[in-house]
């Protein structure tokens, strides 16, 4: 065979910052205001990621980067079987790239809208992957401000998977929150109070989880709540609405929803310690729940892709910018970029270069390899006999969620990147 045969993948060096080159763009798979995604292929691995990239022009003029680092800086330092988990990040000078597990059974906002119905015992242990995922968060100070069927992804195998950090919030665990965030109809009614300076904390994830399973269970959500709806009209139905629960629901499942939706946060559901000791869940093996070991009952279709078929000609046909056609374009902004031909072209690009500065490069796979290496010698000096020992200090460095930063303090605004339902998010 000739030598121009090769089929050899190209080479990367390990230490080189993983860039737009190394993937093949497969096809696009969603899209919010600014940002999209698409399934890539790493050209040296051969692994499938999904890949979300946001324009840094909208994102500078819709004032959203500070999110954007926000949600970077949270997802570094994460990583649970339950959530979908950042692998890269990198840029280019007309995009920002999130490099994420790829999970390809679709939403459960997408399953839904195919009128899935979910059985209970599919749901019940929905209930109980996502509570193990919010009990990570909670360890970890992450409060996800918005759980709902659109943030919520399938695994091939039917397993959930929380995204979407973009309106999440760091607080420690004394602190209270009081920004409005999240998606109305799933925010807690402490979210709404309108003495709103006692604030708000983890316990409202829970209730979004509880709206979520009802809304699994029934195909509609628990309160009759919408974008339009005003915060004194939502506040006035907490207090009068009556939750109905049909009657084939198991009582041990309305007996959880009602702890879930318990309008009281302090007595809400809010741990995973309070699902453990529920009766309804002492059938559960939690160590075979953690490792992915309990089949759900739904399993996605394998068959085609469980997502909107239209992102892909919008993003080939439609797109004034598709991704396929970067390489040529990016040459030709450049030379256009060189000289500003206005005050206010001048002001944009100094806040794309304060972006380029700024942004937050990241390597899951350096970092688990820089762990391990550390990791080895210790191991070493650990087997050796305690009289060969020479006073070393033999203390653990931080493990791989740390090596990506410290996570950012404080609040953040609204977000509009993302999927957006009829619940549009909202803000102070």
């Amino acid at each position: 065979m000739g030598a121009n045969t090769s089929s050899k993948p190209p080479v990367f060096d390990e230490n080189e910052d993983v860039n737009f080159d190394h993937f093949e763009i497969l096809r696009a798979i969603g899209k919010g205001s600014f940002g999209k995604v698409c399934i890539v292929q790493k050209n040296d691995t051969k692994k499938m990621y999904a890949m979300k990239y946001m324009n840094k022009q909208k994102c500078v003029e819709r004032n959203e980067v500070r999110n954007v680092f926000k949600e970077l800086q949270i997802m570094q330092g994460l990583e649970h079987p339950f959530l979908v988990n950042l692998w890269y990040s990198f840029q280019d000078e007309e995009d920002m790239f999130m490099v994420v597990d790829l999970l390809l059974g679709g939403d459960l906002r997408y399953h839904l809208q195919q009128n899935v119905r979910f059985q209970e015992g599919t749901v019940k242990l929905f209930i109980c992957e996502l509570a193990m995922a919010l009990d990570y968060l909670q360890s970890q100070c992450i409060i996800h401000r918005d759980m709902k069927p659109d943030n919520i992804l399938l695994d091939e195998h039917g397993h959930v998977h929380i995204t979407d950090f973009n309106i999440a919030a760091m607080l420690p665990k004394e602190r209270r929150i009081t920004t409005m965030a999240g998606t109305k109809p799933y925010m807690a009614p402490e979210m709404f109070n309108s003495r709103r300076e006692a604030g708000y904390s983890f316990a409202v994830d829970w209730w979004s989880l509880g709206v979520t399973a009802y809304e699994l269970l029934r195909g509609r959500r628990p309160y009759h709540i919408r974008s339009s709806t005003s915060s004194k009209e939502i506040t006035h139905m907490f207090e009068t609405a009556i939750v109905t629960y049909p009657s084939a629901w198991s009582q041990e499942m309305v007996s959880l929803l009602k702890k879930l939706l318990e309008p009281n946060p302090d007595q809400r559901f809010s741990h995973l310690s309070d699902l453990q000791s529920f009766p309804y869940m002492n059938d559960m093996n939690w160590d075979a729940v953690l490792q992915k070991r309990l089949p759900p009952g739904f399993t996605p279709s394998k068959g085609r892709l469980n997502c909107d078929p239209t992102f892909e000609l919008e993003e080939m046909i439609l797109e004034s910018k598709p991704l396929h056609k970067k390489k040529k374009r990016l040459a030709k902004k450049e030379k256009e970029m060189r000289k500003c031909d206005s005050s206010e072209t001048c002001l944009l690009q100094e806040h794309l270069e304060s972006v380029q500065k700024e942004f937050i490069i990241f390597n899951r796979e350096k970092v688990k390899r820089n762990f391990n290496t550390r990791q080895a010698p210790l191991a070493s000096e650990q087997t050796k006999d305690p009289q060969e020992e020479d006073g070393q200090n033999n203390n653990l460095e931080n493990g791989p969620h740390q090596d990506g930063g410290k996570l950012a303090t404080g609040e953040t605004r609204l977000s509009h990147l993302g999927n957006q339902t009829d619940g549009n998010r909202q803000e102070k």
